[in-house]
């Protein structure tokens, strides 16, 4: 046979083999003189609120290094006042990003909404899944399936200046242990004058007032919304006594002036300058706001008007979209933030909480009597559910924002506004 016949043959039984085949027959043909060309790597995307944005880079920039060449993960930071209308317009427009992180109260309105892959097989098969922050997971169930993991766990606290404590007379090894006592000091570190104040107050940020007057009302052992989410206890005496205790606060100008129109983005720098006597944070915070001459931190618990303590249990999960097409790449980095070396190394190490309550008492936690106290108060804290949460007490233009401000900058709790906010939690 001629080699034209033979070549000819041999192209009409390549025709009947099937594509794949086909490819396959043809790459080992090839390999044994052009070499392999390098897998193009794998490009995700990946959207984090504003407010959590230093432990997001942090985490991005250590697992694109790690996997350089093969992975690439692209964080867009968005502001924290505009992060659900953006997932809610790009979920509409089928363009949500390969990995979607989430303000934990806003966790149950993701599943729900179908939003995030369902995770559940593969969180099963993590060793660790049992001491994985229990807040942050009940958030992520749905239907009894897991579709996030914890990202940012953060707690709630007063914070003070122990600066500031030395200069009004003050033992700053003795912080307050009720909010009655936290005005009596804030009013002797204002006296001091030269442009400090006694608290700095983030007086128009709906969701940072929940995050912070809520415990206040639980150390009471008061509720604050019922168990459906769908009503409130703000009108209550225990409630009241919370904001009466602001109120005159603000009154007496114990209160920073600038406090009113305070909308969260701008308050850790008020206190990190060394101008405020106290001011009421979350625990990542610690990891951000630099001490200095002037500024020496120290942490209390949030308390009741006479005494109690608690705080309340926020931060984000994180999901895969259920539109990603890189699941498994995203899966891959998601169970990589939660492994033990990550969490020690980028997220202890600067004072940042874990995400695992087996590695809270690590090394560099114990050493840190603050991170301590923040340990223990996750033990007792909470995370208030609500369907419409983010419409009534995140929302810049909510009802809370509105009641909050009346009951602390105002004339006291409105009957009015507070039928409105239960009106919005009902729906």
């Amino acid at each position: 046979m001629r080699f034209e016949e033979r070549f000819m043959k041999k192209i009409s039984n390549l025709r009947r083999v099937t594509a794949s085949s086909l490819a396959v027959l043809l790459v080992g043909g090839l390999m044994a003189t052009t070499p392999a060309k390098a897998a193009d790597p794998i490009t995700l995307t990946m959207w984090t609120r504003s407010v959590t944005a230093v432990q997001s880079q942090d985490m991005v920039n250590a697992y694109n290094l790690a996997n350089k060449g093969k992975v690439e993960i692209k964080l867009t930071v968005v502001p924290f006042a505009e992060y659900l209308a953006k997932v809610s317009a790009a979920a509409a427009a089928n363009n949500l990003p390969d990995i979607l992180a989430a303000n934990v109260i806003d966790g149950p309105n993701y599943t729900r909404s179908g939003l995030w892959l369902n995770i559940d097989s593969r969180i099963k098969k993590l060793p660790y899944r049992g001491e994985l922050a229990a807040g942050h997971m009940a958030s992520a169930l749905y239907n009894r399936r897991y579709y996030a993991v914890p990202h940012v766990v953060d707690a709630s606290s007063i914070y003070y200046n122990k600066v500031l404590f030395e200069k009004a007379g003050l033992d700053p090894n003795k912080p307050p242990t009720s909010l009655n006592e936290m005005a009596s000091m804030a009013a002797k570190i204002s006296a001091l004058g030269d442009g400090v104040n006694g608290l700095y107050f983030p007086g128009n940020c709906g969701g940072c007032l929940a995050f912070t007057l809520f415990p206040s009302i639980w150390a009471q052992g008061q509720r604050v919304l019922n168990i459906n989410g769908n009503g409130s206890y703000l009108g209550t005496a225990k409630a009241k006594a919370v904001f009466n205790v602001y109120n005159k606060m603000w009154k007496a100008g114990t209160m920073a002036a600038g406090s009113k129109n305070e909308a969260g983005a701008t308050q850790n720098a008020v206190f990190e300058s060394g101008k405020a006597g106290f001011a009421l944070l979350g625990s990542k915070a610690l990891g951000t706001i630099k001490e200095s001459d002037k500024l020496k931190i120290g942490l209390v618990a949030l308390s009741g008007p006479d005494g109690g303590t608690s705080t309340f249990v926020g931060g984000d999960t994180i999901g895969i979209s259920a539109t990603s097409k890189n699941a498994d790449a995203a899966w891959n980095f998601l169970q990589w933030t939660l492994e033990e070396k990550q969490q020690i190394d980028i997220y202890a190490s600067k004072n940042f909480m874990t995400s695992r309550r087996d590695l809270a008492n690590n090394k560099f936690a114990l050493a840190d009597p603050r991170m301590v106290l923040l340990n223990k108060l996750l033990a007792t804290g909470q995370s208030p559910y609500a369907n419409r949460f983010f419409q009534t007490f995140n929302d810049a233009n909510g009802p809370w924002i509105l009641f909050v401000r009346e009951a602390i900058f105002g004339n006291g709790v409105s009957p009015q506004l507070l039928a409105k906010l239960n009106a919005s939690l009902a729906g």
